[in-house]
């Protein structure tokens, strides 16, 4: 196999990135579009710290072949930001205290991003089936469920 360039959206911006074999999703944004908030794990599929929405789907991007990402949309932690504003699912976090040392949050807030498109009213037990493949040491996950649970108990997301 030899490199090949692939031509994807990445948060709203068409990109393009001569890619290697076997080179993933991950490596690509972290060490070539600088999209650092795509945080680097386990590198096995097993911590969810790496998550990102393609085509609106979490995928752990330790994983996917960048060439799978060809002509599709990525969103990233970077995306969610709108017009120098965090998104309503961040400012939870924040205001909830669900994020300790970080590491963990953003590939937690991509799952929940993409739980809230779909079901903008959780019930607990689906926050925490959505958060299944995301691992935490530092909070319990207890208030990072209540931080979804404050924003979606009166507002639309």
């Amino acid at each position: 196999m030899s490199a090949s360039i692939v031509s994807f959206e990445l948060n709203g911006k068409v990109e393009q990135v001569i890619a290697e074999p076997l080179l993933t999703l991950k490596t690509v944004l972290r060490d070539k579009l600088g999209k650092v908030g795509t945080k680097e794990g386990c590198n096995q599929g097993g911590c969810g710290a790496c998550t990102v929405l393609v085509e609106g789907e979490p995928v752990l991007s330790c994983l996917l072949p960048i060439q799978n990402v060809e002509g599709k949309k990525v969103l990233t932690i970077e995306g969610l930001q709108k017009n120098g504003k965090i998104h309503a699912l961040q400012q939870s976090f924040h205001d909830n205290f669900a994020s300790q040392c970080g590491h963990c949050t953003p590939g937690m807030i991509m799952v929940l991003y993409a739980l809230l498109q779909k079901s903008p009213k959780p019930s607990r037990d689906e926050i925490i089936m959505a958060l299944s493949g995301n691992h935490c040491r530092c909070t319990g996950y207890q208030p990072i469920i209540e931080a979804v649970e404050k924003l979606t108990a009166g507002s639309e997301v």
